[in-house]
């Protein structure tokens, strides 16, 4: 793969400038833009709370967030998915959603709580302790239909915010930092027990690589796809992102939260069994012959968790070394066999989203799929040889109506589903 990510393209970076100078009042010349990717995570689903190893790519798709300084501290936000307008000063001091609805201010409807992750980045350069003294006018936006698919959408989301607060008050802050202040919209201001993945991926990436991080040490590096290989013929691929249907975020999804205290549990277990009680309850603590030596003695439900953290890292090691040599049958191999751990060890998945699976399984030219997200909504994304992609949008469409008819006729009849290219990292225009 050649040349640059064609998204954003010119039109539309015109369009979001021309909102915002017509909201500001300002020079579309003044507007700058965030652009924030949506993200897929070929290998390491749901490990990286646990301090796994994952592997992360971002696509052409994700946020848009057009802004320009107010001249005071007043924040002013319209979206283009949802209704009315957001509005608060920076120099408020922001309280989590969990403070908020104990003293009745949270908002009572997830449709007037669009404005949440705007708050939630200014809470969290607040725990920082960063001063902003300027507010901002901006549009957000998100690629077509894709709000909902499971592509951390949300992280994108609160990566845009963050990056237009800090370039309105002129606040120079590294990737690394970036992720933690996410981490804190995510964990601390929503409540919700995800890992650094998502931020990781949309703040690190570049494009035609894979990112490799170690969600316990925070080391990362990034793989280019190679061109040449003495082994074998190099293929292109593309990325397919097949949409379900199925709507619905994970801080209204209990599910989540709770897979994520389920793997905690069988963490302490095993630490304790093998004497190592001192140290935090997670699985990526566990030393893998501890894991082997104790794992006949978890409960059922826990032990089906720690499989599939310890084989999802194994699949990680195995997937590197494969896009290292471009060998994407057995990269596509191994993204299957997580999207099966993902049903049957971690127990995550509904049944649009197995079916949709199971489809693109099935789909000529695919070499390997899964969901993406956390497998309660969304999405799935395959890759597959550029030459069948046109070919695999028929197919899939054709067939997934057949077993989802509800669900299909929610789906815009022009993107059900979409064939993307891998993305840049979240910057500033």
């Amino acid at each position: 793969m050649e040349g640059g990510s064609s998204w954003p393209s010119e039109s539309e970076l015109d369009e979001i400038r021309n909102k915002v100078a017509e909201m500001s009042g300002k020079s579309a010349k003044e507007v700058k833009v965030v652009i924030s990717p949506y993200r897929i995570c070929p290998l390491g689903a749901h490990i990286d709370h646990q301090g796994g190893a994952v592997l992360a790519m971002t696509i052409n798709k994700g946020i848009l967030l057009g802004f320009v300084a107010s001249g005071n501290s007043q924040v002013v936000l319209r979206s283009g998915q949802f209704e009315g307008e957001e509005r608060f000063r920076v120099d408020e001091v922001q309280h989590t959603v969990v403070d908020s609805k104990e003293n009745g201010k949270a908002p009572s409807s997830e449709k007037s709580d669009w404005g949440a992750y705007a708050r939630g980045a200014l809470y969290a350069l607040q725990q920082q302790g960063k001063k902003l003294t300027q507010g901002i006018i901006g549009l957000i936006s998100g690629s077509e239909c894709l709000d909902s698919s499971g592509l951390s959408s949300s992280a994108a989301v609160g990566v845009a915010y963050l990056l237009a607060l800090e370039s309105a008050n002129g606040l120079t802050v590294l990737a690394d930092e970036n992720i933690e202040l996410d981490r804190l919209i995510e964990n601390e201001y929503l409540g919700l027990k995800n890992g650094i993945l998502d931020q990781s991926a949309i703040l690190l990436s570049s494009y035609g690589c894979l990112t490799w991080m170690n969600c316990k040490t925070k080391v990362h590096k990034l793989i280019k796809w190679p061109n040449l290989h003495s082994d074998h013929q190099i293929k292109e691929y593309k990325i397919l992102i097949a949409c379900s249907g199925l709507k619905q975020t994970l801080k209204t999804n209990p599910g989540y939260n709770h897979r994520v205290s389920e793997c905690q549990e069988a963490a302490k277990f095993l630490l304790e069994a093998s004497g190592k009680a001192q140290l935090k309850p997670l699985l990526g603590n566990v030393e893998p012959e501890d894991y082997e030596t104790y794992k006949g003695k978890l409960a059922s439900d826990l032990a089906k968790r720690a499989e599939h953290f310890f084989s999802e890292n194994r699949r990680v090691n195995e997937g590197l070394e494969a896009w290292r040599s471009g060998n994407l049958e057995l990269f596509g191999r191994l993204i299957s066999e997580s999207g099966q751990s993902s049903i049957e060890n971690y127990e995550c998945g509904c049944e649009p989203l197995i079916e949709l699976y199971k489809i693109l399984l099935r789909t000529r030219g695919v070499f390997g799929a899964r969901f993406s997200g956390a497998g309660f909504r969304g999405s799935c994304f395959a890759f597959i040889d550029a030459n069948y992609a046109v070919e695999a949008i028929s197919f899939v469409n054709s067939e997934y109506s057949k077993v989802q008819t509800r669900f299909a006729k929610q789906l815009n009849s022009n993107t059900p589903v979409l064939i993307c290219e891998s993305g840049h990292q979240a910057r500033v225009l």
